[in-house]
């Protein structure tokens, strides 16, 4: 089997793809990688081909992200997306045709791949590691916060089809380069070229989001994809030295999530809760998120391997990206998430309703205070411990990307 991955985003929505890649060539299958050069060396670091996408569109977000203050700065980036759409379908192409895949598994952002797949007659498996796509009563798309009841839930589904709004127009003219048919704006993205149901791929655990009674066949929950890239991971002697030299430190990172103009106030809110504690931290600053300095207690870092940091501190505290909050649970310790946007005050809320760590603090309500009262409930709570302890041992027993190789074999 030859299979083409196409993926986009953050390296938390790059990491399970190069984890599927990894799989899937252990599996005795060809594997490539389409995505952003920058990962160039993240993708062949774990032995999977790879083949290069222009970055327009990632440096939009980065840019974005780094600096937006609120939804104004976001309907900006999305005007700016569309030229980096453009290019980006153009370079989906170019893979297809250098690869000559048999399958093709992608990232909903990668607009093109399920056109490609329909004029190549081969199957295209979407794949997302959040329930975004399949329409289910029991919760409503996880961009709304709150439960709305059954009949509504399942009607906020609808809300998936944005991009074939927004893009129509776009793939449309993308399709009949391929020389196939326009689509209706309306097209449900969820339906195969002959009308059968696209199949899904969903890379998290079954133990953190169960599997609706609602959901079809073609909605796979493997499990947790993650690439073990941490075990051969050699931290800094700054790192290293600061883990030995006192009880195991609070991480605390936003990832991607930059909003640069409140990263002074966060790190000053942080800084005044953790010397009001007492509590020492690991500080990861990622794309601009939080503002600090290192002292006596407190390490400030770029960023390090989750899977190869989380293990060794007490508790995390994070943005709550779907990557992010998969290895701080299945690595068995408590977890503070203070959502920016998006999906990320469902992961928060799954955090909490699950009993490994304490009620979501979101952004705007971050200050020095609030702060310092969450981080004693983190680390001081013993159910929070237990219960992520326990979480974790369930995610350990799934093999995520295995049933993902097997699903694709049999689709292929």
């Amino acid at each position: 089997m030859k299979a083409l991955i196409l993926t986009f985003g953050t390296k938390g929505d790059i990491e399970p793809y190069i984890a599927l890649g990894r799989a899937l060539k252990d599996a005795g299958h060809d594997a490539t990688i389409g995505t952003a050069w920058s990962y160039e060396d993240d993708v062949r670091a774990l032995g999977v081909d790879f083949i290069p996408s222009n970055s327009l569109m990632l440096e939009v977000m980065q840019d974005a992200l780094g600096s937006m203050a609120g939804p104004a700065d976001l309907q900006r980036a999305a005007k700016a997306m569309t030229r980096g759409v453009r290019v980006s379908l153009d370079d989906q192409l170019r893979a297809v045709r250098s690869t000559k895949p048999d399958i093709i598994v992608y990232h909903p952002k990668c607009l093109g791949a399920p056109h490609l797949a329909e004029h190549l007659g081969i199957p295209a498996v979407l794949s997302l590691p959040l329930p975004f796509y399949t329409p289910t009563s029991s919760y409503p798309v996880p961009f709304i916060p709150r439960d709305l009841g059954p009949r509504l839930n399942r009607w906020s589904y609808g809300l998936n089809r944005a991009e074939s709004l927004m893009y129509g127009g776009i793939t449309n003219d993308f399709r009949h380069k391929l020389g196939l048919s326009s689509l209706t704006r309306w097209a449900d993205p969820l339906l195969r070229p002959d009308g059968g149901p696209l199949d899904i791929l969903y890379p998290y655990s079954r133990h953190v989001v169960p599997v609706p009674a609602d959901y079809p066949a073609t909605a796979h929950v493997t499990g947790y994809w993650f690439t073990g890239r941490g075990a051969s991971w050699e931290p800094p002697q700054e790192l290293k030295d600061f883990l030995a030299a006192g009880e195991a430190p609070m991480y605390i990172g936003f990832g991607s999530m930059g909003f640069g103009q409140g990263a002074e106030q966060r790190g000053e809110a942080i800084t005044w809760a953790l010397r009001s504690t007492g509590i020492r931290a690991i500080v990861a600053t990622g794309w601009g998120g939080v503002a600090t300095e290192s002292s006596d207690d407190v390490l400030v870092i770029d960023s390090a391997p989750h899977d190869w940091l989380f293990p060794r501190v007490s508790a995390v505290v994070h943005h709550g990206g779907a990557g992010t909050t998969g290895i701080g649970l299945a690595s068995g310790r408590p977890s503070l998430v203070c959502p920016f946007l998006g999906d990320q005050s469902f992961w928060a809320n799954r955090v909490h309703e699950l009993g490994a760590g304490p009620a979501p603090l979101p952004r705007a309500k971050i200050t020095a205070r609030a702060l310092a009262e969450r981080f004693t409930d983190l680390v001081e709570t013993e159910c929070y411990r237990s219960g992520s302890a326990l979480l974790a041992q369930r995610i350990s027993t799934e093999s995520g990307t295995e049933q993902a190789v097997e699903i694709l074999q049999r689709l292929a």
